[in-house]
């Protein structure tokens, strides 16, 4: 195979990982629930917990509606 072979040092890499471009998404990504942003069941299962542990805080005195296997 012919070919030129790029080789980069360790150094180099470590200061391209902290520099602005490596951490902006380029423009014309497309966003893709789960691998550009989170996904969206996700962040409704989130907000779903979180209102259920907020009305179960708000009763203390009674039981939660599911049962355990």
């Amino acid at each position: 195979l012919a070919g030129t072979r790029i080789i980069y040092d360790r150094k180099f890499l470590l200061e391209c990982k902290n520099s602005p471009v490596a951490r902006t998404l380029p423009c014309c990504l497309p966003q893709i629930p789960g691998v550009i942003s989170p996904a969206q069941s996700s962040l409704v299962k989130l907000e779903e917990l979180k209102e259920q542990n907020e009305s179960e805080e708000a009763m203390p005195g009674e039981r939660p509606s599911h049962t355990a296997p």
